[in-house]
């Protein structure tokens, strides 16, 4: 089980990238909006800046709006990307849609957002080939093009998939490399990727064709109490909720101990890489992060559960 750590600030971007390598962590993740509650990101921009930061921790953007997107752009982006870091890029897309103003500006109906994700994948994964391609679908037409440069993996950077419900799970089964949910619990991740692994063969695709992840909010420290109360505050503020009633089902919070239980938990449902949200605000962020580098990791290696990233 390989983790990661999600960090979206743009200000401290190059900072936290080397920090998140120097640490041990696998991968960094970033999500964007083009809008939302509060400030957020454009993945592509903040991962390059990371990419020219750090030498070998992976990066993954966690996730791309892809429907915002005309598909040939975001395969551009993405193997550019992948071109910048050496081939350490992987690229993790979702339909969105919970802030219906970023479609609106966006000129995207949010009607059409499945539909864009679906035909999105199919031509990244074509166009990432380096082949010369005619594709004709409903809202991309290429006609006898390459992508040059492309990327430096072989087929392109590994497509995850991000959502919960049902058109998502059959979704990852036809199209992506790995199922990505996120505020789930362990069982919840196991019934999914169970079911992800159903469609990959109802699709022709061998059911281990999809490997399993794991998105999730977490803040932890020697102190519990201040680790779940400073949790809930900063998850409850981003999403414009409160999530005290939901904290215990979807956040990972507390003591080193506490948070390494529930990690293992994801691990034997079947998370190969987990991507931690770090919930807290930014000025706390180092004392989080070192917190989780120094005392969960140690916990989840003495166990087995994770092998990460020593730089």
């Amino acid at each position: 089980m390989q983790i990661g750590l999600t960090l979206d600030a743009v200000e401290t971007a190059v900072r936290d990238a080397r920090t998140a390598e120097e640490l041990g962590f696998d991968y960094l993740g970033c999500g964007e909006h083009l809008f939302f509650h509060g400030p957020t990101p454009n993945a592509f921009v903040q991962l390059a800046a990371a990419a020219g930061a750090t030498s070998a921790i992976r990066l993954v953007s966690s996730i791309t709006l892809l429907p915002l997107y005309p598909a040939p752009l975001a395969a551009k982006l993405a193997a550019s990307l992948d071109q910048i870091s050496g081939g350490r890029f992987e690229i993790g897309v979702g339909a969105g849609g919970e802030y219906p103003a970023e479609f609106e500006a966006a000129g995207v109906d949010p009607a059409t957002r499945f539909r864009r994700l679906d035909e999105g994948i199919r031509v990244m994964r074509q166009l990432f080939t380096g082949e010369r391609i005619t594709f004709h679908g409903e809202f991309t037409t290429l006609n006898d093009v390459a992508l040059q440069p492309g990327p430096v993996q072989a087929g392109g950077p590994p497509i995850w998939l991000g959502g919960r419900g049902s058109g998502a799970i059959r979704r990852a089964g036809r199209l992506a490399d790995v199922w990505m949910p996120y505020m789930v619990e362990p069982a919840t991740l196991d019934r999914t990727l169970t079911e992800v692994r159903v469609a990959a063969t109802d699709a022709g695709r061998p059911a281990d064709a999809v490997s399993g992840a794991v998105f999730v909010w977490t803040c932890t420290d020697e102190d519990g109490e201040w680790a779940r109360t400073t949790g809930i505050a900063k998850v409850s503020e981003t999403y414009a909720q409160d999530f005290t009633r939901l904290a215990d089902r979807y956040l990972v919070l507390g003591t080193p101990d506490e948070v390494a239980v529930r990690l293992r938990e994801f691990g034997d449902a079947g998370a190969d890489r987990i991507l931690l949200q770090l919930a807290c605000e930014p000025a706390q962020r180092p004392r989080v992060m070192t917190t989780l580098a120094r005392e969960v990791l140690p916990r989840l290696r003495a166990a087995g559960a994770v092998s990460v990233n020593t730089g």
